[in-house]
C-alpha cells in the first residue's frame, strides 16, 4: 500500500492514490486515524484521498482531517495534491481543475513544481452560507466570550468555515488556549477553522491557526485565504498582501468580488509501502 508524503510550509498530508488501495472506497476513520498518528502511523496532518474521477473537474479529491472527519476544503491539501499530480505526470505546467466537496477549483503548477497557485473561490460573510447559527447576515465584528476572555469575530466561508480574531498581539499559547473551545462553539454549527491575525501593515499580516478535526497548524491556505479577506474586507489591508505564519509564508490575491488567489511552495518529503500491520493497531 504505496504512500506519498509532503508538506506546504510545515502542514504536512499523506497522499494516498485509490488505485494502489484495491477494494477500498476510501479509508474508513479508524485507517485515518492510524495512518496520521505521529507514534503508531506514518505521520501527517490529513490524508488526500485521490485521483477520483469528476463530472466537474478534471480531477476528484477527498480531504481526511486526522480525526478521521472530512473536510471541505484545504488550500494546502490542494497544493500537496497538485504537486503530486505534477510528479506523477499526470499534469504539466498548464492550469487544471480539482473538484473537493467543497467545490471546484483551479490550479496552476509553476517554477518545476516549486511553487503553486490555487484558485480558492469567493469568499463569503454570510451566516447562511458559512454557516453561523442565527439570522442571516454578514458576520463581521461580533462578540463572544470564550472562558474568561471577551473576543470580537469575523466568520469567512471559502467552501470550509473560518472564524477569525483581529489583535494587537497573537501567540501559539492563545491558538491552543482558546482554539478548541472557538471551534466546537454554539454558533458553528459544522465546527470551525479559528484563526487569530495581527495586522503587520497594508500588505501582511500574521496568523495563528487552531484546524478544525486537526488542531494546531504550522500553515493553512484556506486559513490564509480567509483571514486576509476579512482583514481586506474590514478595510484593513490591500488586496495583495502576504500572510506570514509559524511555518512560512502564503501570498495572497483578493479580486473585488472576494475571490481569492493562493500561492505557495510545497516540499516533497517521502514515498513509502505501509505494511498491513499498521492496521492492527487502534489509536
Amino acid at each position: 500500500m504505496r504512500f506519498y508524503k509532503y508538506h506546504a510550509l510545515g502542514n504536512d498530508y499523506i497522499v494516498l492514490n485509490p488505485a494502489d488501495f484495491p477494494g477500498w472506497s476510501a479509508p474508513n476513520r479508524e485507517q485515518i486515524r492510524v495512518i496520521c498518528h505521529r507514534n503508531f502511523g506514518a505521520g501527517s496532518d490529513g490524508i488526500l484521498w485521490g485521483p477520483l474521477p469528476s463530472k466537474k473537474a478534471q480531477f476528484g479529491l477527498r480531504i481526511f482531517n486526522p480525526d478521521g472527519s472530512e473536510a471541505e476544503k484545504s488550500g494546502n491539501g490542494l497544493r500537496i495534491f497538485s504537486r503530486f499530480l505534477y510528479d506523477q505526470k499526470l499534469v504539466g505546467e498548464a492550469p487544471f481543475t480539482i473538484e473537493v466537496p467543497g467545490g471546484v477549483v483551479a490550479s496552476h503548477v509553476g517554477a518545476a513544481g516549486q511553487r503553486i497557485m490555487v484558485e480558492m473561490g469567493r469568499v463569503t460573510f454570510q451566516s447562511d452560507q458559512i454557516p453561523v447559527a442565527g439570522a442571516v447576515r454578514p458576520v463581521l465584528n461580533e462578540k463572544f466570550t470564550i472562558h474568561d476572555r471577551e473576543f470580537i469575530f469575523s466568520a469567512a466561508g471559502i467552501g470550509n468555515p473560518h472564524c477569525v480574531m483581529i489583535l494587537p498581539e497573537i501567540s501559539a499559547s492563545l491558538a491552543t488556549t482558546y482554539g478548541p473551545a472557538i471551534e466546537i462553539h454554539a454558533n458553528f454549527p459544522n465546527k470551525i477553522n479559528v484563526q487569530f491575525l495581527k495586522v503587520i501593515d497594508r500588505k501582511n499580516v500574521q496568523i495563528e491557526i487552531w484546524e478544525r478535526g486537526a488542531g494546531y497548524t504550522l500553515a493553512s491556505g484556506s486559513s490564509s485565504s480567509a483571514s486576509a479577506a476579512v482583514a481586506h474586507k474590514l478595510g484593513l489591508v490591500d488586496a495583495q498582501l502576504t500572510v506570514h505564519m509559524p511555518g512560512g509564508q502564503i501570498a495572497i490575491e483578493i479580486a473585488p468580488d472576494f475571490s481569492i488567489k493562493m500561492s505557495g511552495p510545497v516540499t516533497r518529503v517521502a514515498e513509502g509501502v505501509m505494511h498491513a500491520e499498521l492496521f492492527t493497531t487502534k489509536v
